[in-house]
């Protein structure tokens, strides 16, 4: 019996739509463990260490390189560290923590180049940002923010900021490399390699 085109069509149709939706079907978890990752803790350790090179890095910069910049619509030296700091206000104020009275963000990066300064902030702002986080329960990591997006909640946030602050960590390294400025934990590694090479 010879079939018509159109129910041929119609036919081949309605599988290449149950295929898409079987598709479309998560698969259901296999995996029943017990999550291993802690994610208060991992970004915390991660944000320390940023911090740490952070600072450690600001201390070594010459003064007069603190202007320098790659490029006229680039950001200084002093303008990333001090973008650093003033993003950890800025990121943890999206899921409701208070910057401290009198901080301007639009204002913030370009309100010193001196040293001291710049390494005073970047220390307050890490208290800041450790004093957050280390209140945040489990829970307040899965509580949802719908602003951001119907399945985000206040644990993305922490992970945009821990993102975020290893990006501008390769930034400020990329300019140190630029100036001949070996960052300060590749300096005492090198020592070790040298020490341990000698005996």
């Amino acid at each position: 019996m010879k079939r018509s085109p159109f129910v041929l069509t119609g036919f081949a149709c309605t599988l290449f739509s149950c295929a898409i939706a079987f598709a479309q079907i998560p698969p259901s978890p296999t995996d029943t463990t017990a999550p291993s990752y802690d994610m208060k803790a991992q970004a915390l350790l991660d944000l320390q260490a940023v911090q740490k090179k952070c600072v450690d890095l600001a201390e070594v910069i010459p003064t007069d390189k603190l202007t320098w910049r790659p490029a006229p619509d680039t950001r200084s030296f002093a303008e990333v560290f001090l973008h650093v700091a003033g993003e950890r206000y800025g990121i943890l104020s999206m899921m409701g923590a208070t910057p401290p009275a009198g901080f301007k963000a639009k204002e913030f990066e370009k309100s010193t180049t001196e040293k001291e300064r710049i390494v005073d902030e970047l220390n307050q702002s890490w208290d800041f940002t450790d004093k957050t986080i280390n209140s945040m329960s489990n829970a307040d990591f899965a509580k949802l923010l719908p602003k951001l997006g119907p399945q985000a909640n206040e644990g993305d946030v922490v992970y945009i900021l821990v993102a975020d602050a290893h990006e501008h960590l390769g930034q400020l390294i990329a300019y140190a490399r630029q100036n001949g400025i070996v960052p300060p934990w590749t300096v005492a590694m090198q020592k070790k390699k040298a020490a341990a090479a000698s005996k």
